[in-house]
């Protein structure tokens, strides 16, 4: 893929120092009217970054498909993936339980590629086995069994067996850093066709069981869908009050608040910030020592949504994001590649970030971005965000241009609906400078543009070749990865300007590198 000088179309340029080949020295450029100021020295906000706490990870059996583990790694290397979420580990297609008997062969697989990618497993409980499930109902063409039986001792023996298992093969150590969430979206009769009540004692039977057997695991739920239609979050409120008089630990609490409606239409920009500060409220008012974890978002919940192959998807994830750091301990994006029952096409608006062959998304270099800023949060506003990095004192910032005609979340629509919002706003132009930071520093800047990284807009200026062949998959990663690079330093007195022009969408990563 051609690669254009990023430095051509729009200047970082440094004073006082030398400037690294391809750059453009602009030591007039501030003189009749400088840029405002971000001091490196300054008080930050110190915040536990949420955006690389873990990633959905699909359902259990996923993980038979060969390239599941390499996938799932090059992910966590890439976004800083701690922990990787799957459903579905007692599902029927797992083998777990037949008549009593226990078989943990597709469990261990699944738990050693998780742990051999450089991630830990977040577990969420699901589904019933056929031979506990109260009934033969089932839901997707996958048969999820969602009906909880009338008697959970079979469950109970189950959790306690499984809990047994673990802690006997990878130690309770272990097992103890790991988190175990109780089902998925019980507050919809899709994935819990029984009464709250029922749930309930699903959770009871859950924890008591787990703590049986290793009283420090890490046991929580009830990853209820957004917030239930109300801001108060009503049927969490309830479940964790009923925790609260029955005495049930509560390690950590999980949902899954949406900026959209279940239908995919956008919410206003900043909804996930809102959300999150009620849930925080909910929680603090319940179980105030316990974790708070949004374990699926995304632009939205439907399965298909265009706008998540493409460009937009990558400046929302970050705006979201940064906006609402300090209110949860992790919010994890839906899914680190589209899963093998969506739709064949090869960009389908699926819900992972890397699509079903490993062929990155903007949305994947979003987390990227992310996961190189610091820990403490020195400017965000307008589409700055600068931070620094606890122990080293470096310098990471990241630049992203939402138009201002934009005043909602971007989910929703096909591919028609994006290329309209693709056509919205103008170029912007950041300029600013950054002083008192170590001097001679050398930045890498990565540019995430239509062109650049865009791995749909190459496919389809391609012509839209389907299915890809190996060799095309091959080239279309490259494709991906393709992102504008150029490195930077800052002057000898410690000071970097920055003036850059981003078009619309476009997201770019400044990170100060290690000397």
């Amino acid at each position: 893929m051609e690669r254009r000088n990023f430095l051509k179309q729009a200047l970082i340029t440094v004073a006082g120092s030398a400037v690294l080949p391809g750059t453009v020295k602009s030591m007039a450029l501030w003189e009749e009217q400088p840029p405002f100021i971000i001091d490196a020295k300054n008080p930050g906000k110190f915040f536990e970054p949420h955006w690389n706490k873990g990633v959905g990870a699909g359902r259990a059996n996923d993980a038979s498909r060969p390239v599941w583990g390499d996938q799932l790694s090059v992910a966590a290397k890439a976004c800083g993936f701690k922990y990787a979420r799957f459903t579905g580990i007692f599902h029927d297609d797992m083998g777990v339980y037949n008549g009593g008997l226990y078989n943990w062969t597709l469990v261990d697989d699944l738990l050693d590629k998780t742990l051999k990618a450089g991630v830990k497993p977040f577990i969420a409980f699901s589904f019933f086995p056929k031979d506990i499930a109260g009934s033969d109902a089932t839901q997707f063409s996958w048969n999820a069994r969602v009906v909880p039986p009338t008697d959970f001792t079979k469950w109970n023996d189950l959790v306690t067996e499984f809990t047994k298992h673990i802690v006997g093969k990878y130690g309770e150590e272990e097992v103890n850093k790991w988190y175990f969430e109780t089902w998925n979206e019980p507050d919809l009769r899709t994935f819990w066709d029984g009464t709250k009540t029922q749930y309930f004692t699903l959770y009871k039977t859950t924890v008591t069981a787990m703590k049986a057997v290793a009283p420090k695991v890490k046991v929580g739920g009830p990853a209820t869908s957004g917030l239930s239609g109300d801001t108060q979050g009503a049927w969490l409120d309830e479940f964790l009050g009923y925790c609260r008089q029955e005495q049930l630990a509560v390690d950590f609490v999980t949902a899954h608040p949406y900026p959209s409606d279940s239908a995919g239409k956008p919410r206003e920009l900043g909804a996930t910030a809102k959300d999150l500060t009620a849930l925080r409220n909910t929680v603090s008012r319940n179980f105030p020592q316990a974790e708070i974890f949004v374990t699926r978002w995304s632009t939205s919940p439907i399965p298909s949504d265009a706008v998540r192959d493409d460009l937009p998807a990558a400046a929302f994830i970050v705006k979201e994001n940064v906006d609402a750091v300090g209110l949860v301990n992790g919010v994890f994006y839906s899914s680190f590649i589209d899963g093998p029952e969506e739709l064949k096409d090869i960009f389908h608006g699926g819900q992972g970030l890397m699509n079903a062959s490993g062929i990155a998304k903007p949305a994947f270099h979003a987390y990227r971005m992310l996961n190189a800023l610091g820990e403490e949060l020195l400017y965000n506003k307008d589409g700055i965000v600068v931070t620094r990095h606890k122990d080293s004192k470096k310098i990471s910032a990241i630049l992203y241009n939402i138009p201002v005609t934009v005043t909602t979340g971007v989910s929703g629509g096909d591919r028609a609906a994006v290329t309209a919002l693709m056509s919205k706003g103008e170029t912007k132009l950041y300029s600013f400078k950054i002083q008192n930071m170590h001097p001679d520093a050398r930045f890498n800047v990565d540019i995430l543009s239509k062109e650049d990284g865009n791995a749909i807009f190459q496919w389809a200026k391609a012509g839209s070749p389907e299915p890809l062949n190996r060799d095309q998959v091959e080239v279309m990663k490259q494709v991906a990865n393709g992102l504008n690079e150029e490195q930077v330093l800052s002057s000898a007195t410690g000071v970097l300007y920055i003036e850059k022009n981003l078009a619309p969408w476009d997201v770019v990563l400044i990170d100060e590198l290690s000397k």
